[in-house]
C-alpha cells in the first residue's frame, strides 16, 4: 500500500489535510479505488466539552469499504471507531487527529476540542441599528442561534412575565408601545440570557426607511446618472415622486430616476414617498460638473506607477479582519491599509472579508483609456483558490480631489449573470468570539464563522465600524465555491476580476498573481458602454457571498494598484 499526502496552503495557513485526489494511488487490474473522504460535523473544525463530560464526534465519510479509522492525539491511538466517544479529565486545548486508511491510500484531518471547566450556552440574536420594529397583531417569530444548549431549559419573558419555555418564540402584540425581551437558555453549567427591546407599531405608524448612496451627486456635462432609494423598507403601497427644481419630472411605483440634464449648475432634487399612512420626503442635489477632461491630471515622467492613498477602507467582517492590527476609527482604518499596500510595497496583501468588504485608492495622475489594459491589480490567487473582486473605476468629475463622484463597475466574464442593486447588512456578535450574522436583499441570512483555531481575535466584525450593524451595497457574482472529493475550493472565473486566477488577464509574467483591467469595459448601471476617457479612483469588491467548509469565507485580497499604461 502506497500512502499519498497532499498538504494544502491557504493564505498563509497550512492545514494538516492529507487528502482527496480525484485519482487513485492504488489501481488493481479491474477496480480502481478512490481515497478515503471525510467531512467533519463541524465547519469550523473546533469543537467544545466540559471535563470528564464524554463528546460524540461523527463524521461523514465516502470510500471507506474495507477501510480502517484511528483517532489519535498527539500521536496517541484514543479510538479506532468510525466516530469517536471520549472525555478528558484535564481542561485545555485538544489536537486530534482523524486518520482513515483504505486500497488507495490515506485521508487525516486535524481539528480542536477545547476542554472547559464550564460550557455554558450562547445566544446570537440580529438586531438592527435603531432596534427591532414589529406591528401590532401580526405574528412575529423570535429564533435566535442557540448553542451549547444540550438538554436546555428555554424561557421566554415579555416585560418580566413568562410567556413561553420553547427555544423559539412566536408571539403577536396586541397594543403598538415598547417591550422588554428576556431570553434565559440554562443548561447543567449554568444560565446565558439576552435582553433586547422591541417596539410595536399601529400600520399607519409603522416606520418607513430608505438609503440613498450620497446627498449630492456629480456628473460631468452631457453624462446622466440614476439616483435609487436603496433599502426601502415598509412601504406598503408607495408610490414616489421625483420634483426637480419645484416641477415634478416622475411620479409611480418606480424608486429611481435618471437624470440627464446637460446644462451645468446645482439642481435640488426631492424625493417623496407616500402610501396609504405618510409622506415622507428626501432633499438631494445633482451637481452638472464641466465636461469630461476638465480636470484630468495628464502623467508626466514623474508620476508614480503605483497608488499613492487609499480614500476609504471598508471591510466587510471576516477571519482577517481585526488580526494584529488595530483600528478603531476609519483613519485609522486607512493608515493600515496604506501600511499594507503603499509601504509594503506590493507585497502585503489587504484582506477586505465576505461579500461586498471594499478598498477605495487613488494615484497622483489621472489613468488614461488607451482601448487595451490600463490598470494592473495584484491579489493572491492561486489554482482553485480565486476570490473575485469587483472592479469599479470613477472619474474625480467635481475637481475636489476625492472619489465623490459616479463608479462606473467594470464589466467581467460573469457580469450577465450577477446580481445587482444587491445588499447585505452585517451585525455585530453580543460577545466575543461568535459568528457574524447577516441578511441580505433576497430574504437571505447567514454567518461569517468564527473561526478560532487559527484566527483568534475577539471580533471579526470592523472595530472602527461603531454602529451595531451596517449596509453594504454593490453587485453580487454568483458562487463558483465547491467541494470535490473532500476538499474545498474556490474556482476561477474567466476575466474581469480582482484576486481571479484568470486564464486570460494575467498577462504580465513578471507577476502573475495579477489581473489587468481594460476602462473600456466600463458600463453604466444599465449595463451600457460608459465611454471613460481616463479614470482617477479604484474601488475593489469582494464580489461572492459564500463561505467554503473551514476554510471560511471568500474574501476578496489585494496586494498592489499599478497604472499598466506606465508598465506596457
Amino acid at each position: 500500500m502506497k500512502q499519498c499526502r497532499l498538504f494544502l496552503l491557504l493564505t498563509g495557513i497550512t492545514l494538516s489535510i492529507s487528502l482527496l485526489t480525484l485519482t487513485s494511488c492504488h489501481k488493481n487490474e479491474d477496480v480502481q479505488v478512490e481515497l478515503p473522504i471525510i467531512i467533519l460535523d463541524s465547519q469550523t473544525a473546533t469543537y467544545n466539552v466540559k471535563v470528564n463530560k464524554t463528546i460524540t464526534i461523527s463524521p461523514q465519510y465516502k470510500n471507506v469499504d474495507n477501510a480502517t479509522f484511528t483517532w489519535t492525539e498527539n500521536g496517541k491511538v484514543i479510538s479506532t471507531d468510525r466516530e469517536l466517544n471520549y472525555s478528558w479529565s484535564e481542561i485545555g486545548e485538544k489536537y486530534i487527529t482523524i486518520t482513515v486508511v483504505n486500497a488507495a491510500g490515506e485521508t487525516f484531518i486535524e481539528f480542536k476540542v477545547n476542554v472547559l471547566d464550564k460550557v455554558l450556552p450562547s445566544i446570537e440574536y440580529a438586531i438592527p441599528e435603531g432596534g427591532l420594529n414589529i406591528m401590532s397583531g401580526v405574528d412575529f417569530a423570535f429564533e435566535p442561534i442557540v448553542e451549547n444548549d444540550d438538554k436546555a431549559k428555554y424561557a421566554w419573558y415579555i416585560d418580566g412575565e413568562k410567556v413561553s419555555e420553547e427555544k423559539f418564540l412566536t408571539h403577536k402584540f396586541a397594543a403598538p408601545g415598547e417591550y422588554n425581551i428576556r431570553y434565559v437558555v440554562e443548561n447543567e453549567d449554568g444560565q446565558t440570557e439576552f435582553n433586547f427591546v422591541v417596539k410595536v407599531f399601529n400600520a399607519e405608524d409603522f416606520p418607513f426607511s430608505w438609503n440613498f448612496e450620497r446627498e449630492t451627486y456629480y456628473l460631468s456635462k452631457g453624462r446622466s446618472i440614476r439616483v435609487i432609494a436603496r433599502n426601502v423598507q415598509n412601504e406598503f403601497d408607495a408610490t414616489y415622486t421625483f420634483t426637480l427644481n419645484g416641477s415634478d419630472v416622475q411620479s409611480g411605483k418606480e424608486k429611481f430616476y435618471i437624470f440627464d440634464k446637460s446644462e451645468e449648475g446645482e439642481y435640488e432634487l426631492i424625493v417623496t414617498m407616500k402610501n396609504q399612512y405618510q409622506t415622507i420626503n428626501k432633499k438631494l442635489k445633482v451637481v452638472v460638473c464641466p465636461a469630461e477632461g476638465t480636470y484630468k491630471r495628464t502623467a508626466t515622467s514623474a508620476s508614480n506607477v503605483r497608488l499613492n492613498k487609499v480614500f476609504e477602507f471598508l471591510a466587510a467582517p471576516g477571519q482577517f479582519i481585526n488580526e494584529n492590527y488595530s483600528a478603531t476609527t476609519m483613519e485609522e482604518a486607512n493608515a493600515y491599509a496604506e501600511s499594507r499596500l503603499i509601504s509594503g510595497g506590493g507585497s502585503l496583501y489587504l484582506s477586505l472579508g465576505a461579500w461586498g468588504g471594499s478598498v477605495v485608492v487613488g494615484f497622483d495622475h489621472s489613468i488614461e483609456n488607451d482601448g487595451g489594459y490600463n490598470i494592473q491589480i495584484r491579489g493572491n490567487a492561486f489554482d482553485g483558490s480565486s476570490e473575485p473582486g469587483i472592479v469599479w473605476v470613477m472619474q474625480d468629475e467635481n475637481g475636489n480631489g476625492l472619489p465623490d463622484d459616479t463608479w462606473y463597475e467594470l464589466k467581467g466574464s460573469d457580469y450577465a449573470e450577477q446580481t445587482r442593486d444587491y445588499w447585505v447588512t452585517y451585525f455585530k456578535p453580543s460577545s466575543p468570539k461568535q459568528a457574524t450574522q447577516w441578511t441580505d436583499s433576497e430574504g437571505n441570512s447567514g454567518s461569517i464563522d468564527y473561526l478560532g483555531s487559527f484566527h483568534k481575535q475577539d471580533y471579526y466584525y470592523p472595530n472602527w465600524v461603531s454602529t451595531s450593524s451596517y449596509t453594504i451595497y454593490g453587485s453580487k457574482l454568483k458562487s463558483k465555491t465547491i467541494q470535490e472529493s473532500g476538499i474545498w475550493k474556490n474556482l476561477s472565473f474567466d476575466w474581469g476580476y480582482a484576486d481571479n486566477w484568470s486564464s486570460s488577464d494575467r498577462i504580465d509574467a513578471s507577476s502573475t498573481t495579477s489581473n489587468h483591467f481594460k476602462i473600456s469595459n466600463a458600463v453604466t448601471w444599465d449595463g451600457k458602454p460608459a465611454n471613460l476617457q481616463y479614470i482617477d479612483f479604484i474601488k475593489v469588491q469582494t464580489g461572492v457571498n459564500a463561505k467554503a467548509g473551514i476554510i471560511g469565507e471568500n474574501s476578496t485580497e489585494v496586494q498592489d494598484f499599478k497604472d499598466y499604461n506606465l508598465i506596457k
